[in-house]
């Protein structure tokens, strides 16, 4: 049985919990306002809010998510608001009738999918810019206005949803018409949710970002499936001079995290990259490793920052680097009973410095063709004493290209030096052409992204026209 609440209503069911969330809503629930569109997780039209416990148990914490790539077993024990569950009486919610006075709607279909994510925005304190709420509404196609006037929505609700530049409490949006009054006890009855645990099976899912666009058919006839259900802020925490993230810390988990924004600067301009919000808020850092996709964001990001996992089977645990985890294509050193528990990296020094780069069909929320990521560090002199370089797109695998980095070491920062390591590189790379790009193209790419690094970190130093 999985027991939640959705909107109002508690919930407790037998329904296959392989059944994406959405069907769920629409089909056994017969909540006809979340639409389905894509079934891939991209349009935002299914988008549902999710309120999650704190582990102090005293405060809900609120993310939204898209519900047709979600597997019901993740919303055991939570909150799950759909835009009926915002309805106010008859009339409308001051998102709704910020979006009508401002014409932000026009054939309606990925409207309430608007809804719900302004809202979203609007019950999280740490939300106070626009850039935020921009960022909420990221995963929301609209094929009909041309945003402009749901940005104006958008920006209108960014200062009606807080007084003297502080949010509103979730009283006060309750009191102002923006969310519905049985919110308020919804913390209480959590609480009272008993959280219970699936038996083991031999496919792991977490946030289905990946298996349930490519599989959610065969899913939902699987028989031995075992669920991790996610939970927000999974620890991403400093412990022994490294940083230490949880097999399950979904990529918001990275984008919020304050410690990792200060050692690594532009970290959110690089995850935004990636994917939307929704999408952020389920993807698993090793579920995109065990994906072993040759253009994983993920797998190039942490290659760069040579990450160690920690690979668990019952209660025995193993270590690999994660440059020596993926074999061939589609292929990771990990055994069917295996997942991947932890993974850690060193804190990068003051002397360090990290780039990522990305080049797809679109310039965010798409699949790669080819990306790359640097971690350098330098002495007095611009003396590489540490490189760790990663690219995508060029293999069967993420590459960890280590004789370039054996190439640079401690070598002197020049423009002669970039040069004559895009030659040594070019030997390590193999390209092969596919619906993305030619291998011409994408060796074209990783020569020019590789260089763009050394550009960006090293401007006084590392000259496009001398480059290039």
């Amino acid at each position: 049985m999985i027991e939640f609440i959705l909107n109002d209503k508690k919930i407790k069911t037998d329904a296959n919990k392989s059944m994406t969330l959405v069907d769920f809503i629409r089909e056994n629930r017969s909540l006809k306002g979340t639409k389905i569109v894509c079934r891939e997780g991209d349009c935002g039209a299914c988008t549902v809010m999710v309120g999650e416990l704190s582990d102090d148990k005293e405060s809900i914490k609120y993310h939204s998510i898209t519900s047709c790539i979600s597997p019901l077993a993740n919303a055991k024990g939570k909150h799950v608001v759909t835009v009926e569950g915002l309805n106010i009486g008859n009339k409308l919610n001051k998102i709704q009738q910020s979006i009508k006075d401002n014409y932000a709607s026009q054939c309606g279909f990925c409207t309430p999918g608007f809804v719900v994510a302004m809202a979203n925005y609007c019950l999280n304190d740490n939300s106070k810019t626009e850039q935020q709420m921009l960022d909420a509404i990221s995963g929301n196609i609209c094929r009909c206005t041309g945003y402009v006037s749901i940005i104006n929505a958008a920006k209108e609700l960014v200062e009606n949803s807080k007084h003297k530049g502080q949010k509103f409490t979730l009283q006060q949006l309750v009191n102002q018409g923006f969310i519905p009054e049985y919110f308020i006890n919804i913390l209480d009855r959590l609480v009272a949710i008993k959280k219970e645990h699936f038996v083991e099976g031999e496919t792991i899912i977490a946030g289905g970002t990946d298996l349930y666009v490519q599989k959610a058919d065969e899913l939902v006839q699987a028989s031995k499936l075992r669920y991790i259900t996610l939970e927000q802020g999974q620890s991403v925490v400093v412990e022994d001079n490294r940083f230490s993230i949880s097999g399950i810390a979904t990529v918001s988990d990275l984008f919020e995290n304050q410690e990792l924004n200060k050692r690594i600067p532009h970290l959110q301009d690089y995850l935004r990259l990636l994917s939307s919000e929704v999408i952020r808020n389920m993807a698993t850092i090793a579920g995109n490793f065990v994906n072993a996709s040759p253009i994983g964001d993920m797998s190039a990001f942490f290659l760069a920052l040579d990450a160690t996992l920690l690979i668990a089977k019952r209660n025995e645990t193993r270590q690999v680097k994660l440059k020596d985890f993926f074999l061939d294509y589609k292929k990771t050193d990990l055994s069917e009973s295996e997942s991947i528990a932890k993974l850690w990296f060193n804190l990068p020094s003051n002397n360090c410095f990290f780039n990522f780069e990305k080049v797809s069909k679109r310039e965010h929320l798409d699949i790669a063709t080819v990306n790359t990521a640097i971690h350098i560090e330098i002495d007095n002199e611009n003396r590489v004493v540490v490189c760790d370089l990663s690219v995508g797109g060029v293999a069967a695998i993420p590459l960890y290209l280590k004789q370039t980095c054996l190439f640079l070491l401690n070598k002197k920062i020049s423009n002669k030096l970039i040069k004559e390591m895009m030659e040594v590189m070019n030997k390590e790379i193999f390209p092969i052409s596919d619906v993305r790009g030619s291998s011409d193209y994408k060796r074209l790419l990783a020569n020019q992204l590789v260089k763009a690094h050394f550009i960006k970190l090293f401007p006084r130093i590392v000259k496009f026209g001398e480059v290039a």
